[in-house]
């Protein structure tokens, strides 16, 4: 499947609370609950939503029985088309038929919903210009694919992916609301995720090697 990406649209720029809004919308509203769904509604800004809904998931300190790894290995493939300057955003077809399931639609959604309200109230255009240039949107995707092996490579069971995936999320977000300050507070959870990931794993494998040895 196929969805434009128009760096330049308004979303969520002048009207506080319009994204969230149309995500409500779109939770409520008749008609399946896909991957492939979220993106049509969302065309303008199908990449940076489609990253956000998929990141959500493994953002939240609950056990997600082994679906995080594959949201993780969507969202790296997403990360790769914009890092290749793909201005239209392409998945298979089979992950986009995927349902997201009453856990995200009934619970992950709405709890999302309030979370961006938030964000929506403080938010305004701050470095939107950069939004619309390919070599930025490069670098991002480059990032986000960092954030997200990084997030697949925690240790299981320990929630060390929630710092990460939570990265992903507010970097996603600031692009829908083209603000820099949220990319730069995303930048910096998904950096503190990673060292705290690499220092509290080194730990873990330490220990767990000592076990057997």
């Amino acid at each position: 499947m196929e969805q434009p990406l128009d760096p330049a649209d308004e979303v969520g720029r002048d009207d506080a609370g319009v994204f969230s809004d149309q995500l409500e919308g779109w939770l409520t509203a008749e008609g399946p609950k896909t991957i492939g769904s979220l993106s049509e509604v969302f065309a303008e800004k199908a990449f940076a939503v489609t990253i956000l809904m998929l990141m959500f998931l493994p953002a939240l300190p609950l056990p997600t029985g082994g679906i995080s790894h594959v949201v993780e290995v969507i969202t790296v493939l997403l990360a790769f088309e914009l890092m290749v300057g793909r201005r239209t955003l392409w998945m298979p077809s089979k992950f986009a038929r995927r349902n997201l399931g009453q856990a995200t639609t009934g619970k992950a959604v709405p709890f999302m919903v309030r979370r961006i309200r938030f964000f929506e109230r403080y938010s305004r255009p701050r470095g939107a210009a950069l939004y619309s240039n390919r070599l930025f949107l490069s670098f991002t995707g480059v990032l986000v694919a960092i954030l997200a092996i990084g997030a697949a490579l925690a240790p299981p069971f320990s929630g060390l992916d929630t710092l990460p995936s939570l990265g992903v999320v507010v970097i996603a977000l600031s692009i829908i609301l083209e603000d820099l300050a949220i990319y730069l507070v995303g930048v910096l959870i998904g950096a503190g995720g990673l060292l705290l990931t690499w220092t509290l794993g080194s730990v873990i494998f330490s220990f767990l090697k000592g076990l057997f040895h």
